[in-house]
């Protein structure tokens, strides 16, 4: 190929490249507008280290924390439990930093996340919580309860993954845990995942058990999309393995009381590899199992998770 011809193609291949790079900002900008019109803030906003943090407050009476899960933000726990739990407790539902509308901040492990949860929680003048944690939620419950300066009064964990597992994450964390898929991978789908890969996923998290009508928009699900949150949602899947195998030796110095929930059929967090050796673990444990139960309890199974919590706060 002559120089001429060579320079010619280089400046095709340059021209088709930004343009695919201006296409995804584009896509991303408009998607993120849209999403976030059309789902704002709820709640109120408190200010921790110069970071915001999104909390969803109803009710009165003794304080119940809702800690959400991965992927999600505190509509999904405010959907399921608030109404009920604010007729006798005060419910403080939190988005995770990085999630919803909370900002990340710099040390996003359990321990981090806990922390900064922990001192939100005391300006709102939290004290001696039931935490309820959902999924990942109960992995930053657990952290909570075994490093912040006030402990929480109990903790009631619900599809909490609590113990490194066997074998790989599937291929969409793989890949976001490469220098190289972050920086293609995480734009792409920002822009791009269609609605109907959303649904095939939601569906996957809640089998067996049907999804809710109308729960995507009612929790405003696409707000994971947003890069900030893709981002910081992808690194706390693909870091929580090794944050597990650090915490778990831990466990025996908890001492308060636990309430365990977990679906036999959850094949998400499976309760033979998380609550069943968890409750053996932890000196003052009650396991529940939701006979053929998926990942979301807190749906399916909405009473037996409002009757622990109610056990959970009992003096």
């Amino acid at each position: 190929m002559t120089l001429p011809k060579l320079a010619a193609s280089l400046l095709v291949l340059a021209a088709l490249s930004g343009g695919v790079v201006g296409l995804t900002a584009w896509r991303i900008g408009a998607r993120t507008a849209a999403v976030q019109a059309a789902h704002p803030p709820t709640g109120q906003f408190v200010q921790v280290d110069g970071a915001q943090v999104h909390a969803i407050v109803a009710g009165s009476g003794p304080d119940v924390v809702l800690i959400h899960g991965a992927s999600g933000n505190a509509r999904d726990m405010t959907l399921a439990l608030q109404d009920s739990l604010s007729q006798n407790f005060r419910v403080i539902a939190f988005d995770r930093p990085g999630l919803g509308w909370s900002d990340p901040i710099p040390d996003s492990s359990l321990r981090g996340q806990a922390l900064h949860l922990s001192r939100a929680a005391d300006l709102l003048g939290v004290r001696a919580p039931v935490l309820v944690g959902q999924s990942y939620g109960g992995a930053v419950a657990l952290a909570w309860a075994l490093h912040a300066a006030k402990p929480p009064k109990s903790l009631v964990l619900v599809s909490a993954p609590s113990l490194p597992w066997p074998g790989k994450l599937d291929p969409w964390y793989r890949l976001t845990d490469t220098a190289l898929g972050r920086a293609l991978a995480l734009p792409l789908a920002s822009a791009f995942v269609p609605q109907g890969v959303i649904d095939a996923s939601i569906s996957g998290v809640f089998a067996p058990d049907p999804v809710p009508a109308g729960y995507d928009t009612a929790i405003g699900v696409m707000l994971v999309l947003r890069p900030v949150s893709l981002a910081t949602n992808t690194a706390h899947v693909n870091a929580l393995r090794a944050e597990l195998v650090e915490m778990a030796p831990l466990y025996p110095r908890l001492t308060l009381p636990v309430e365990l929930l977990h679906g036999t059929a959850d094949t998400i967090v499976p309760l033979a590899i998380h609550s069943g050796p968890l409750s053996r673990l932890l000196p003052d444990a009650r396991l529940t199992t939701l006979s053929d139960a998926g990942h979301m309890p807190h749906y399916s199974q909405r009473p037996a998770v409002l009757a622990a919590i109610t056990r959970a706060a009992l003096p």
